[in-house]
């Protein structure tokens, strides 16, 4: 092992021992703690994280992977993909500060960021990160200035008008403009080895990274014909994080190897990567948030109170943590989280319609509505799975009063797995490509589903 992650650094839980276990007992003793009341407390699972990647390595056995830190920058996540010998892709100086400060070496960061502060180019030239994509005449100028030995990456626009995230809106060059883009960069005495794109995340067609890899194809030789050295072909992100995703990897992953062997054949000194945040992290982290406050609303409806001998009512409840905070999905991704209650309600307890909001005094605070849920109380924990993206560093306005804290877990399988990076028993046909859950202990398993295993080397 690389020695990034110990076992100090996590809860090695036995089989039996599940994320749901450990959770009840933090919330019990968060309940019962007085000095510091924590307004969320997530459970990390690690092992499936290790899992994500062997299934990733088996998948894709081609590319290269390395992990988007601004999807989620806590420490355990990034020392376990550390140790999977992962690169990393990093937005700002912050990000490359957290990364080699953990000891990850310069080669294997990307500062992938198209639009840069000087401030953070001048960093990464101090620092050995030499790695930098572009996608105007700005940036470029500003990267011959601040790091003239830097090596750029040509960030291309995509067809992604069917993504929930589209990122080609705020990046990417047009194949119009790349020969124009290369041209300067000759001139400037600025190697360019190599294209980017990203399809932005939520895109329901696999198809789109086909046509992706087809454009970086002519770039390529726009590139060539100019006498740049390109051999690096970043595919991006978007890759799903869930297994339920309308498009699943393995999906995915097929058209790309597809495209790849047409394109960019096996043999022909193209290093292929990808950028992947929420496929790694997504479904490890399970979220648990208490009711701080909670109000009853009494609903208009002539008639209902003779029949039921009540006021028909809607409750909201008041959680510590909002949208501006660990729920930000629901403003960037339009999702509606649904909460699971840690204490299972009998058949006989009424249901009262429901909404959940966050602690900001403004009215978009609202994390979800149209709940079904029954008569809960302040103090009570609710349960939220696949919490793992964009929730982890995401400021909350009001976290000076309340804290997130972050448990970090794994079964000792897998914590045997990443220390020898092992290679799976052989298994049945029927199971061939079958990637089996590895977690704290919902379900354990003797092997992993995985291709061979290999670390990725320095990027130049």
């Amino acid at each position: 092992m690389a020695g990034y992650l110990r076992e100090t650094d996590f809860v090695m839980v036995e089989e039996g021992f599940s994320t749901r276990d450990l959770l009840e007992e933090l919330t019990l003793g968060a309940s019962q703690a007085t000095a510091v009341r924590v307004a969320a407390l997530f459970v990390a699972d690690l092992g499936a994280v290790v899992r994500k990647h062997f299934c990733f390595l088996k998948c894709l056995p081609r590319v290269r992977s390395f992990y988007a830190v601004k999807c989620n920058s806590s420490p355990g996540v990034l020392k376990v993909l550390a140790e999977l010998g992962l690169g990393f892709s990093c937005a700002n100086k912050a990000e490359m500060e957290l990364v080699q400060d953990i000891g990850v070496p310069a080669s294997k960061i990307i500062y992938a960021n198209p639009c840069k502060q000087i401030a953070h180019i001048k960093y990464a030239a101090k620092h050995g990160v030499r790695l930098l994509s572009f996608d105007n005449e700005m940036e470029l100028a500003k990267v011959v200035k601040s790091h003239p030995s830097a090596k750029m990456v040509l960030c291309i626009a995509t067809e992604d008008s069917h993504s929930l995230s589209r990122l080609s809106l705020k990046f990417g060059a047009s194949l119009k403009s790349c020969r124009h883009l290369l041209e300067n960069a000759k001139r400037d005495h600025v190697e360019v080895i190599g294209v980017s794109f990203h399809i932005g995340s939520g895109c329901p067609d696999p198809q789109a990274y086909a046509q992706s890899i087809a454009d970086a194809r002519v770039v390529f030789e726009m590139g060539a014909e100019l006498g740049h050295r390109m051999h690096i072909l970043d595919l991006g992100g978007g890759f799903p994080g869930v297994e339920d995703a309308k498009v699943r990897f393995e999906e995915i992953a097929s058209v790309i190897n597809s495209a790849l062997d047409l394109y960019f054949p096996e043999g022909c000194g193209v290093d292929i990567l990808a950028k992947l945040g929420r496929y790694y992290v997504t479904s490890a982290f399970t979220l648990a948030i208490s009711i701080i406050a909670k109000k009853e609303v009494l609903l208009d409806q002539p008639g209902r109170e003779e029949e039921t001998g009540s006021s028909p009512k809607s409750i909201v409840y008041h959680l510590g943590e909002g949208v501006y905070g660990v729920f930000s999905s629901v403003l960037f991704d339009s999702t509606c989280p649904a909460p699971i209650l840690q204490k299972k309600p009998s058949t006989e307890q009424p249901l009262y319609s429901s909404s959940l909001w966050g602690p900001v005094a403004n009215g978009c605070d609202c994390v979800a509505e149209g709940l079904w849920l029954p008569q809960l109380h302040v103090g009570d924990w609710l349960v939220f799975e696949n919490m793992g993206a964009y929730t982890v560093g995401m400021g909350s306005l009001l976290r000076d009063a309340q804290t997130c804290r972050i448990t970090y877990a794994m079964s000792r399988v897998a914590w045997e797995a990443l220390q020898g990076q092992l290679l799976p028993a052989e298994q049945d046909e029927d199971a061939e490509g079958m990637c089996k859950p590895l977690s704290c202990g919902w379900e354990i398993t003797d092997t992993l589903c995985m291709g061979p295993v290999f670390t990725p080397a320095s990027i130049m």
